[in-house]
Parts: structure tokens; sequence; C-alpha cells
């Protein structure tokens, strides 16, 4: 992002994107310095968070996809103080500016389904002003070039990757990483 989470690792970035609790430990011990947890509950998630981060990842939460905590504001709130990851994805622009104010890096994801969407999608980055974008699905080159033309904030591509040539795709047209659930692609992918 802006403050050089992407740098670490050179230009190829693959962020494994844990979907169930028994990957987390895959997504540990890969060699990819940034992990999103999409799973978790009330009760689960400082503890899936204290793991990425004692394995010595930046690990961003889903707070979407967090059963227990609704999407009141006072919630990202309640994340930066107890469950402290390096940051959130939210769909929910209000999520997004909450997480910036409690000081928490925050990644706004966009699914692209038309042009409305995009351009509505391009609105509000402009106003919650995320660290990174995150695009859904990330099989769109074109698209991809579009926004890292609008915007000079990093490009996560995500959803439906599912192969080698795809990465290299989503990374061609311009996005600074990809995020992806399939566990035999973070291991597999040589890093930069």
């Amino acid at each position: 992002m802006r403050n050089g989470l992407f740098t670490e690792t050179g230009s190829r970035v693959i962020i494994p994107a844990v979907r169930k609790p028994e990957d987390l430990p895959a997504a540990c011990a890969s060699g990819w310095t940034i992990m999103f947890l999409l799973i978790g509950d009330l009760l689960t998630a400082e503890e899936y968070v204290r793991q990425g981060l004692a394995a010595g990842k930046k690990v961003f939460l889903h707070v979407d996809f967090i059963t227990g905590l609704g999407s009141d504001p006072i919630v990202v709130k309640y994340i930066a103080e107890r469950i402290r990851p390096t940051g959130i994805i939210s769909t929910k622009s209000h999520m997004v500016k909450q997480a910036k104010k409690c000081g928490l890096q925050a990644i706004q994801r966009l699914f692209l389904i038309d042009t409305s969407a995009l351009e509505h999608g391009i609105h509000n980055v402009r106003q919650n002003e995320p660290d990174a974008l995150e695009i859904m699905p990330g099989l769109i080159p074109r698209v991809i070039s579009e926004l890292r033309s609008s915007t000079s904030l990093p490009i996560i591509a995500g959803g439906l990757i599912k192969d080698h040539q795809e990465i290299e795709t989503a990374l061609q047209a311009g996005a600074s990483a990809v995020s992806m659930g399939n566990r035999t692609l973070w291991h597999s992918f040589a890093q930069a």
C-alpha cells in the first residue's frame, strides 16, 4: 500500500486468503508477508489474527465475514483495540472510513459487475481514501488497467483466480497483488 506494504516482496505478490480454519497454518507458513482472514467469529477472530501476526504476517481481517460483530462502526473500534490486526477489508464504505479513524489500514473491496458498479466504486474510493482496493472478480485485466489509471491506490485482484496464467495476467494489467484461497497457488507461485 502507500506505506510500502507490497514493496517488501517485490513486484509479484500473492496474498493467501484464508477461508477455512484448517488453511490458517499453511498461510502462516507461506513465504508471503500479507494474509487475508475471511474466517472467524466474535470468539475466534482474535486468536486467528494473533497466529498470523506471530508468524510475521501483516493480517487483514475481512470484517464483513466475522460472525457476531455486525456492521456498526463501533465494531471497527473494538477490532482495533481488542483484536489488533494490521487492517481490515470491507465492502462497506463506513467501515473503511472508521478503520482509518481508528488507525487501521483499510482495503476497500469492490464487486465490479457492470459499468455503474465501477463508477460507483471509483466515487467511493475517492470519498473513503482506503489504503488499497481489492477488486472482484480478479479476472478483468481491462478494468484493472482502467482503475490503475483512475487512482494511485494499489489494486489487489481477487476472486476466481485458478492458475498461474491468471495471476500473471492480473499483474501485467497493473495489479499490485493477487489474493486467492487456493493453497496450492500460495506455495507454487515463485516469489520475486
